[in-house]
């Protein structure tokens, strides 16, 4: 029996260390595999055929060969290097926020497909000047938590199954209240009719149909803060990506 073969995916880099003088250990978003690690050997050298598309964002297809113990790139054909968003620094550190949630929301051997195309959308959304990154983070962040199964109940009262007079959500109860069943707890938050709407879109509409809206700045705060917290409550993770985004969020503001 043996365990060495050679397969070849479609995917992402999602993250690259370098290990050793000249050596690069990436690992991969496939939609074949999932997630899967390997090193890429030589990628440090100057004229490294595997240099280019060892670096984060690189999204293409990668022959990889796979050991006992560990596995190891033959070769990469990158379609896509997504290089507008490293030239603009606000979008960059979006786009490594988008990395980080897209490692920690996937694992070893299981469909990758459905959050690579997320991942692969979301930064084209990046470099499109018609839609605000503080909106595409929020569609990535409630879309992400739709693909792994936990998210907000947008469409009726979770306490009574009531589609009417929907007007506040609570965090801690998984979704929206009906006016008569939120007066019976605590934590809740008011929200736009227009924001309900926006996070009803989000959860329904495929991938390749998310940013194609826009949303007023009362909007959109409210959907930052929906999402805040429901991060907050069920993401046990901090990302360094998104304290930068903050810190340049807040000094922008000033």
């Amino acid at each position: 029996m043996t365990f060495d073969n050679n397969i070849t995916v479609t995917g992402m880099v999602i993250s690259a260390m370098p290990v050793g003088e000249y050596d690069t250990r990436i690992t991969i978003l496939s939609k074949e595999k999932g997630k899967i690690s390997a090193f890429a050997k030589g990628a440090r050298r100057p004229k490294s055929m595997l240099m280019a598309g060892s670096r984060p964002f690189s999204f293409g297809t990668f022959e990889i060969y796979q050991g006992r113990n560990s596995n190891s790139v033959n070769s990469i054909n990158i379609t896509n290097y997504f290089m507008e968003i490293s030239q603009d620094l606000e979008a960059t550190y979006y786009g490594f926020y988008f990395l980080e949630l897209a490692d920690y929301f996937t694992r070893e051997n299981l469909d990758g497909k459905n959050i690579l195309k997320l991942l692969y959308q979301s930064l084209r959304a990046l470099m499109n000047n018609n839609i605000p990154n503080r909106l595409v983070r929020v569609i990535f962040e409630l879309k992400i938590m739709v693909f792994n199964g936990e998210y907000p109940e947008m469409f009726q009262c979770i306490n009574c199954g009531s589609e009417e007079n929907l007007h506040v959500v609570n965090i801690q109860k998984g979704g929206m209240l009906c006016d008569e069943c939120s007066h019976r707890v605590n934590g809740n938050m008011e929200i736009e009719t227009s924001a309900i709407y926006a996070m009803q879109f989000i959860i329904t509409k495929e991938v390749e149909k998310l940013y194609t809206f826009r949303v007023s700045e009362k909007v959109q705060r409210e959907l930052e803060n929906v999402m805040k917290k429901y991060m907050d409550l069920y993401v046990d993770k901090s990302f360094k990506s998104l304290e930068i985004i903050h810190s340049l969020e807040y000094n922008t503001m000033d």
